[in-house]
């Protein structure tokens, strides 16, 4: 199962282009989608699940054309958590999830396993009689990944899909991911670098409807090396001045000591050291190199 984009743009009527001739292949596996709101991420996932065409250039999913004559075909390949969801006030998570099942099609007996299976794996299962509406936002986030994974897709597309969880409920659903990924393609779309550190090899890296990297994490890492310095002073008034002319990526008071993380091109004109880069890092040095 292989996802390749040639030459996409997405241009609306009102002359706002959200995807700019972009090109990428997404493998097998966990493959991260990286970006500030207003990338261009969520254009692209409605593009990936039919529900947008293109304004020109190609999609093919293991070789299917999107098109309108195969969108059904791909359709029944796909499991969609969108940024946005809202599942039937009104029903019983569990009623939900049935109601769910039977639009996909899915047999009752497979479904009804898959369901019970799921909300083990997302510590649902003593909520399965509660109302969609009396859930918190981050178990609503949590069933609406769970009716994306009901028809076993080949290839699951997850739009911030640990938004409004705890730290521990995020390790599960990341986890969760992870071990759903085996055999299959997941489309790991997030603006939290720390979830796709923890999950993802390959990434890409998208701006203003442009891909400005696409690869594995070590390259891009490589990529940031030799431009990340550590600056510490116990002077308030230098770090504000750094903050005008560089950017920062971490504030830290040791003892009575301020640490201060710089991202630059270039050595800063200041005393500091040079660090290892993180992905966040990584990813900022990226995002505000000139494009």
């Amino acid at each position: 199962m292989g996802i390749k984009i040639e030459n996409l743009t997405v241009t609306f009527r009102n002359h706002v282009t959200a995807v700019n001739h972009a090109d990428l292949e997404i493998p097998k596996g966990m493959f991260g989608l990286l970006g500030e709101n207003g990338a261009g991420k969520t254009t692209l996932m409605r593009v990936l699940t039919t529900v947008l065409s293109p304004s020109s250039g190609t999609v093919t999913l293991d070789g299917i054309l999107y098109s309108e004559k195969n969108f059904e075909k791909i359709r029944k390949k796909i499991g969609y958590l969108p940024q946005e969801i809202d599942l039937y006030p009104g029903l019983s998570v569990q009623e939900c999830l049935e109601y769910m099942g039977d639009l996909s099609g899915i047999p009752r007996q497979i479904y009804r396993e898959r369901i019970d299976h799921y909300l083990e794996k997302t510590n649902l299962s003593e909520q399965r009689r509660k109302k969609m509406k009396q859930l918190s936002g981050g178990m609503k986030r949590r069933v609406g990944l769970i009716q994306a994974l009901l028809n076993d897709p080949e290839f699951l597309i997850v739009d911030e899909p640990t938004t409004g969880l705890d730290p521990e409920e995020r390790i599960r659903i990341r986890n969760l991911l992870v071990d759903f990924s085996e055999g299959r393609t997941v489309l790991f779309s997030t603006h939290v670098v720390e979830d796709l550190a923890a999950t993802c090899n390959q990434l890409a890296v998208m701006k203003k409807g442009k891909f400005l990297y696409s690869g594995n994490m070590k390259e891009l890492l490589e990529q940031a090396r030799g431009h990340i310095w550590i600056y510490k002073t116990k002077e308030e008034g230098t770090t504000r001045e750094l903050e005008k002319r560089y950017h920062v990526s971490s504030k830290q008071y040791v003892g009575d000591e301020l640490r201060m993380k710089i991202i630059s091109e270039t050595p800063p004109q200041v005393e500091c050291s040079p660090c290892e880069a993180t992905l966040e890092d990584a990813y900022i040095y990226i995002a505000n190199k000139e494009m």
